[in-house]
């Protein structure tokens, strides 16, 4: 009741006194800014569609008790989600900032209120997504949808040249024995090695190396005559590389489309998983697939200080278990900014997928921005501590998405699964590009 007497006393002084709109000598009075819900001066004045303003915490009080979206006074609906009129509140701050300042006093001290205010925020949150965009919105809006068709349109075609030249070349070595590589198959294989390859490719096609005669190659010859490797790296790497071949009988998988032609499923699985949740992908890396894929993937965002190679590939040919310090490195960019660590391998990768790479850095960038609106949105829901209980749920539906793959995944036409993996690669940093536009408008509406 105190607090009424105040503030009812604040605006009976504006009332006595009136404002005088400058050059005019017309008085202004506080009843011309009165809220019809009661009948005190409007406090962030949120104007409905109907044309009806009320300060906003009547609006949420009203809305909480009734859960009714209709105007207090002359009950017509209200569209989309009220915004307070910026204009109005700034007009009647300048009149009458004594008596607003008191309101918003009294305002903050009710708990009531607070809660009321909350929950209707929170509501219109819920609701902006499926609130349609109006008014200046629409033209740029348009404009952006014709780029995201452009670019679309661009990544088809780069998706129907990569199917119709590339990916059945490097397929080839992966699936067939070594022992029936032809000369230049072998030259092939040298040259993916890396740049430095380049080197002896002439002195193996002088010899006539074949998969039969490569199988019989050792260090000691490459240290001789006709071959005669004198850069102990090079040599290494070579060896390395070979004992690889003679272990698996094949080539192994040393890029992206390699790696998609011997592990279909997998790569699949992993380009999904890493977008969606990569912080559970990597964890799932590291347990099931430690040496395969953990290590290169480590070894390459934090790469040891000594480890001085001439290209990636090379680098991956000799792994040991990572040092205290790449541990380090690796947890905390692991917790805090996963996509980072994806951003950073495709980057090391960039000699080798030119393109392709680019597509994943960008693709990485935008995701981390999603997930930083994510928890923004979070914070201002006070929210946060629901995050433990949505990661379980998250685990959960992803979980049963990939066991749902797993059991039907041989019965999967391969075309679908090419669709879906070149989708996911090239298609979804277009989407997501729509996505973070769509977060920042969302968020300049809440700033209002």
């Amino acid at each position: 009741m105190e607090e009424d007497e105040t503030l009812q006393g604040e605006t009976e002084r504006a009332k006595v006194e009136p404002c005088a709109t400058p050059g005019t000598g017309q008085q202004i009075s506080v009843s011309e800014f009165l809220c019809h819900c009661c009948y005190d001066i409007l406090v962030n004045p949120t104007t409905l569609n109907c044309g009806h303003s009320f300060c906003r915490h009547c609006l949420a009080l009203w809305w909480v008790s009734s859960k009714k979206n209709e105007c207090p006074e002359c009950r017509e609906k209200w569209e989309g989600f009220p915004k307070v009129n910026i204009l109005l509140r700034d007009v009647i701050e300048k009149l009458f900032s004594d008596a607003i300042e008191q309101r918003k006093e009294d305002i903050q001290q009710n708990s009531d209120v607070a809660r009321s205010l909350a929950t209707f925020q929170k509501y219109g949150n819920d609701q902006m997504p499926t609130v349609p965009s109006t008014g200046r919105i629409n033209p740029r809006g348009g404009f952006f949808s014709g780029v995201l068709t452009a670019l679309t349109c661009v990544a088809v075609v780069l998706l129907g040249y990569h199917w119709s030249s590339r990916e059945f070349e490097d397929d080839l070595l992966v699936h067939k024995p070594v022992a029936k590589w032809t000369a230049e198959e072998v030259i092939l294989w040298l040259e993916q090695l890396g740049p430095w390859a380049s080197h002896y490719k002439e002195r193996f096609l002088l010899e006539k190396v074949n998969g039969r005669l490569l199988l019989t190659l050792t260090e000691e010859d490459f240290t001789k005559e006709p071959y005669n490797v004198e850069n102990s790296n090079h040599r290494r790497a070579i060896v390395a590389e070979l004992e690889c071949v003679k272990t698996l009988g094949v080539k192994p998988p040393q890029n992206l489309w390699e790696y998609k032609a011997v592990n279909p499923g997998k790569s699949l699985f992993l380009l999904y998983a890493l977008k969606s949740s990569p912080r559970l992908s990597m964890l799932y890396l590291y347990l099931f697939d430690y040496a395969e894929a953990f290590l290169p993937f480590i070894h390459t965002i934090c790469p040891m200080q000594e480890e001085k190679y001439e290209d990636t590939v090379t680098k991956l040919l000799d792994l040991k278990d990572p040092s205290w310090r790449q541990w380090r490195e690796f947890i905390v960019k692991y917790l805090f900014l996963p996509y980072q660590l994806i951003a950073e391998f495709a980057w090391d990768w960039l000699d080798v997928h030119y393109w392709t790479s680019r597509f994943i850095i960008v693709n990485a960038m935008l995701l981390s921005v999603l997930e930083l609106f994510s928890f923004w949105r979070l914070w201002s829901r006070r929210e946060l501590k629901t995050i433990p209980h949505r990661m379980w749920r998250h685990f959960w539906k992803v979980s049963t998405q990939g066991l749902f793959v797993a059991i039907f995944w041989p019965f999967i036409p391969q075309f679908v699964c090419n669709c879906l993996f070149y989708w996911a690669l090239y298609f979804n940093p277009i989407i997501n590009i729509d996505l973070v536009v769509t977060e920042i408008r969302r968020l300049e509406t809440q700033v209002q």
